[in-house]
């Protein structure tokens, strides 16, 4: 267990960067209609902030916001949901392991894997292990990193398609728009798939364990090629579509919102809170439809590992302590967390996580579409 006792300076530190965001402009009038999302009517869902003109950046940054499409990030889960639950150490999880890997490549990236050794429960025998990831490469500054990761790994017995073909998806329609010919990137950008998250986080830990020393090598020197970019941040994805409240209803809450989280109680808790407000100006800049919420208790997934060494964070459905793991989600490792048992709603909540996160990666990495002819 760990002490959770911070030092006043520090938790005042923190505490100034989250009430910045009771300053931001609001969103549109409660009672306008949703042009998105006619069928909910005057529920008032935020859209692109109401009456607050773009700068040329945020008009830049909204066309490869754009680019996301939400038919193809549903036909991302389908595909994934294909393999069943996707459970670690079967046929199943390696075929889809493959799968992804066939995706990134598809888009013309190259794609590296993380082979580890896992000792199933009741065992003493350790096994294989291995999980993909592919980067975008930075044109100015190879060298640093922002790293998107979800947990392609699932359990329960049905498809897995909330926890966590969801947030897999999402990251990889993000590798998608980010792969154009006419993209690029200042920094770096790696989406991560990681393996093992449902017996414990092996998979992060695994590439945190093997990769952490090595940032910001050349390797070779002198090539210009970075192996592992220094990390400037690392941004997970998981459970990302049933928001419907506590006690459960059939219909999406009318409250329904993005997650962002951190651990307060972490080294770089202050470098947190920094990322997870960027994420959070994102959200209420460029997502078509659903507002994003900041909290400090970021706990059990993949981001995990990495929160004492960079800036940490977390987007999910609900809070993970306080709703997901009071059992907001009723499919929550059940056999009936498949695909057609979520909503066109449900779907819309996952995909403007990746708006919020594909808006924020953008500034943060430096993403620009290059006019042809440059």
């Amino acid at each position: 267990m760990r002490n959770f006792n911070i030092p006043l300076a520090r938790t005042l530190q923190i505490l100034s960067i989250l009430v910045l965001w009771l300053f931001l402009p609001s969103g549109v009038d409660a009672q306008q209609e949703n042009p998105n999302r006619p069928e909910l009517g005057d529920r008032g869902l935020r859209g692109i902030l109401g009456g607050v003109e773009f700068t040329v950046a945020d008009s830049a940054r909204q066309q490869l916001v754009d680019r996301l499409d939400f038919e193809n990030y549903k036909e991302l889960i389908r595909g994934l949901t294909q393999f069943g639950d996707r459970e670690q150490g079967t046929a199943r999880n390696a075929a889809a392991v493959d799968w992804i890997e066939d995706q990134l490549r598809s888009w013309g990236y190259e794609t590296e894997r993380i082979h580890y050794q896992y000792t199933p429960r009741g065992s003493d025998q350790p096994e294989p292990r291995e999980e993909v990831f592919a980067t975008k490469v930075g044109d100015g500054m190879p060298g640093e990193m922002y790293i998107l990761g979800a947990h392609m790994d699932g359990r329960g017995g049905g498809e897995a398609a909330n926890d966590d073909a969801s947030g897999t998806a999402l990251v990889m329609e993000i590798a998608r728009v980010l792969a154009a010919p006419d993209v690029g990137s200042n920094r770096s950008i790696r989406f991560a798939l990681w393996n093992n998250e449902e017996t414990g986080l092996n998979g992060s830990y695994a590439y945190v364990e093997q990769r952490a020393s090595r940032q910001g090598v050349e390797d070779p020197v002198g090539s210009g090629r970075y192996p592992e970019p220094t990390w400037l941040g690392m941004i997970q994805h998981d459970m990302m579509m049933w928001d419907h409240g506590n006690p459960v209803t059939y219909n999406q809450a009318l409250d329904a919102d993005v997650d962002i989280e951190f651990q307060l109680n972490s080294e770089m808790a202050q470098e947190s809170a920094v990322l997870a407000l960027a994420l959070l100006n994102a959200n209420r800049m460029h997502a078509s439809d659903y507002p994003a919420v900041m909290s400090n208790a970021m706990s059990n997934t993949d981001s995990t590992p990495f929160m004492d060494l960079v800036a940490s964070v977390s987007l999910r459905e609900n809070r993970r302590l306080y709703e997901t793991g009071n059992r907001a989600n009723p499919h929550w490792h059940q056999p009936s967390d498949l695909f057609v048992t979520f909503s066109d709603a449900d779907f819309r909540l996952g995909f403007n996580a990746a708006q919020t996160t594909l808006a924020a990666v953008t500034k943060l990495a430096g993403v620009e579409i290059i006019p042809s002819g440059n």
